[in-house]
């Protein structure tokens, strides 16, 4: 598995670190499962958007 460097604010961090310690996960794992949550949300997004042109463009020429 890689490994990668990331820079955030210690706040920021210890928020992460607390609801990591809450979950009971380690800060990988929850860093990973928002990574996975954000990339479903962005593909659905497109998804949604692609629809959408599409419909769009059949308006257009309908």
């Amino acid at each position: 598995m890689a490994k990668i460097l990331v820079t955030m604010p210690d706040e920021f961090l210890n928020k992460v670190d607390g609801l990591a310690v809450n979950e009971q996960r380690t800060r990988s794992e929850l860093i990973r499962e928002a990574l996975r949550t954000y990339m479903r949300r962005a593909s659905f997004r497109q998804t949604q958007k692609a629809a959408d042109d599409a419909k769009i463009l059949e308006n257009l020429l309908g």
